[in-house]
């Protein structure tokens, strides 16, 4: 039944990354995509694809280079620019038009560079674990790699999984997709996102913005918080505070995620 649902496509990267990416629903729906942060991979919406397949999108799901089934680049190009590249050129070969695109963490901040020269391809945006900023000491994503040579994969796993949700179906989905990343990945993608500054580019956005602050997020709310008041002045800016979430709220409260993306997109134009 699963397999019937989900259909697994590769796009060729322009810069020759075979990029895997998942299709759910019907090729006529209205265009949702779920795309996940670091360490992560497609496999963390799947559950929520489905549901939202059954609601009626055609619904697309990448593993980002580096991540899940996609391949590495051999020159190494973990940028911003270049995986918000690689998620345009997955769109143009889905045939899909204008999206309403969810972001998790990394997945949000594609997305928030895409909104200077291509906020056209988006219907609607929603971020969740993003910042529009971050800051972070350089060091920082050279601490993923030893921590994994330090306690292994499958504690690090464990770990990881305890800590991002109480959920334990959350925590399942956690520990897989950890337990088979590349943390000299994450080591190179880490010390891209550490510091960034896409505020103009958020503060310029015309398109629906929601912004879904999980209470638990601690990390990313000290720099998320912040911001928070001048988005709330926008017209276009919705900010929901979910209590009992955390970086990964899709996992902690998925009802409550689902429904909240649902009522939102269903208050914008197509």
């Amino acid at each position: 039944m699963k397999s019937e649902l989900r259909f697994e496509r590769v796009t060729s990267s322009s810069d020759g990354v075979e990029l895997v990416w998942f299709d759910y629903g019907e090729p006529g729906g209205r265009t949702l995509a779920l795309v996940h942060g670091l360490a992560a991979g497609a496999d963390q919406f799947d559950a929520d694809a489905r549901h939202f397949a059954g609601k009626g999108f055609r619904v697309i799901v990448p593993d980002l280079r580096g991540h899940g089934r996609s391949g590495k680049p051999a020159s190494k190009d973990y940028s911003i620019a270049r995986m918000a590249q690689d998620l345009l050129e997955i769109f143009e070969d889905a045939g899909a038009g204008p999206i309403d695109y969810v972001g998790n963490s990394l997945g949000g901040i594609l997305a928030l560079h895409l909104l200077k020269d291509h906020a056209t391809c988006f219907n609607t945006l929603t971020t969740f674990g993003t910042a529009p900023a971050l800051n972070l000491p350089g060091f920082t994503s050279a601490l993923i790699p030893l921590s994994y040579r330090l306690a292994g994969k499958t504690v690090v796993s464990r770990l990881t999984a305890h800590v991002t949700t109480p959920a334990r179906e959350g925590r399942e989905v956690v520990a897989a997709l950890i337990r088979t990343f590349d943390p000299e990945v994450g080591k190179a993608v880490g010390g891209v996102v550490s510091r960034y500054d896409l505020s103009a580019n958020v503060l310029a956005c015309k398109k629906p913005l929601l912004i879904i602050r999980g209470a638990r997020d601690r990390a990313v709310n000290r720099k998320l918080d912040p911001a928070l008041a001048a988005l709330d002045a926008l017209p276009n800016v919705t900010i929901v505070r979910m209590d009992g979430a955390g970086h990964c709220a899709n996992l902690d409260q998925p009802e409550l995620f689902r429904q909240t993306v649902l009522d939102f997109i269903a208050g914008q134009p197509d």
